[in-house]
């Protein structure tokens, strides 16, 4: 049994690293043909279509995919679905990408004729520059792989994961080249969890209305200790008669006036607050809440929420955001 874990982790280590290598060797042979092909896939007025056969075709639903995800309109399809009625979707406007390592499979190469008839351009991504593939392609982009890490050298691992990244580092390229952000990949990942901070309004998410705690600034401390322990929020607003925000008090400021002896239902309410507190609109995305109140030297878990007059509306709570993974 020890002999044959031992024998199982020298093969997993022997693949990592012959994959590696390959694809250090990818990297040195990256060229102007690169380049070019960014160019070419930014200046497509349609949409990038990705296609293949087997494993390769695999590795073309991902790139798709990831092309699609990071602002390059992509789809794929399936070289042999192509040559039954799925070539429709192919239009003059469009560019393909086409992988195969061989560059010399049947259906493949099949759909050539078909997308040169069309006046489609096409970017071969092959470990073989002198294939039927290639020869058929407008640029070439060559991804050397001296072996296979299957120990018959038959099974594609090495050259799929060097095609894969490959894919990979044109996609970020082409993301650099469009620049695309931030709020651009969450409007295309809504369900994700930065599309959701980026997306939602704290309008969405705060406490507000009888759920908002608020006390008027002439209000005893008895009350704001009332309000704070009701409504577990960890801070009270401190607003005026017409409701605008005057002022803030957290349960550290409780504990720090407590800590310092003074009595401290005898104390003014306004002695205890933070006149000039940290707050946003209830406009805001909540990945600007949390950035707020994050990205600092000493985060804090509460952050009053007011209009466009200044008044208060909410309270935007650290540990809420967390609860419902933002």
């Amino acid at each position: 049994m020890a002999h044959r874990r031992k024998n199982a982790l020298a093969d997993i280590r022997r693949v990592l690293k012959l994959e590696a290598r390959a694809l250090e060797r990818a990297s040195a042979s990256v060229d102007g043909r690169y380049a070019r092909a960014v160019e070419r896939l930014a200046a497509c007025r349609g949409k990038v279509v990705l296609t293949g056969v087997g494993k390769s075709g695999l590795v073309a639903q991902k790139i798709a995919a990831t092309f699609s995800s990071t602002g390059t309109p992509s789809v794929f399809l399936d070289a042999a679905e192509a040559l039954h009625g799925g070539l429709g979707m192919v239009q003059r406007s469009d560019l393909v990408l086409a992988v195969g390592k061989s560059g010399e499979s049947d259906e493949l190469n099949a759909l050539l004729p078909a997308l040169r008839q069309r006046g489609v351009p096409v970017i071969a991504l092959t470990a073989n520059p002198r294939s039927t593939l290639a020869r058929a392609a407008e640029l070439v982009l060559e991804t050397p792989v001296g072996q296979e890490a299957c120990p018959l050298d038959l099974a594609p691992t090495t050259s799929t994961t060097v095609a894969m990244a490959l894919g990979d580092a044109l996609a970020v390229a082409l993301m650099r080249r469009r620049g695309f952000d931030s709020r651009q990949f969450a409007s295309n990942h809504p369900a994700g969890r930065l599309g959701r901070r980026l997306n939602l309004r704290v309008c969405d998410v705060m406490r507000a209305g009888s759920d908002n705690p608020a006390v008027r600034a002439d209000a005893p401390v008895s009350e704001l200790l009332t309000v704070i322990t009701r409504k577990q929020a960890g801070a009270a607003c401190v607003v005026d008669a017409h409701r605008k925000l005057v002022g803030f008090v957290t349960d550290y400021d409780l504990r720090k006036a407590l800590a310092s002896g003074a009595d401290l239902l005898r104390r003014p309410l306004r002695s205890l607050m933070n006149a000039k507190p940290t707050t946003i609109r209830e406009t805001a995305s909540v990945a600007e809440a949390v950035s707020l109140m994050e990205d600092r030297p000493n985060p804090f878990n509460v952050l009053p929420v007011v209009d466009a007059r200044g008044r208060s509306v909410g309270l935007v709570q650290i540990h809420d955001l967390r609860a419902r993974g933002l």
